[in-house]
């Protein structure tokens, strides 16, 4: 029996449609500036950091406290 398989959430779309958006201004940026591919690179840097924002504030366990986790410890 197959794992069923997650869907396309309308969450999913927020963050299609700001990437799509991140990319549409970069290219914008990359050719007024003459540079397309420093344009695509800095629109690639932005959405990573758009989708970790996006997804850290759609977590689903925001607020959840561990008495055990003191941070980043060795």
């Amino acid at each position: 029996m197959t794992p069923p398989r997650k869907r396309w959430t309308r969450g999913h779309s927020g963050w299609a449609f700001g990437t799509a958006l991140i990319f549409t201004v970069g290219i914008i940026f990359g050719l007024i500036w003459g540079q397309l591919l420093v344009g695509l690179f800095l629109a690639l840097a932005v959405s990573i950091g758009w989708l970790i924002a996006y997804e850290s504030w759609r977590g689903r366990n925001v607020g959840l406290e561990n008495r055990d986790d003191d941070g980043a410890q060795l």
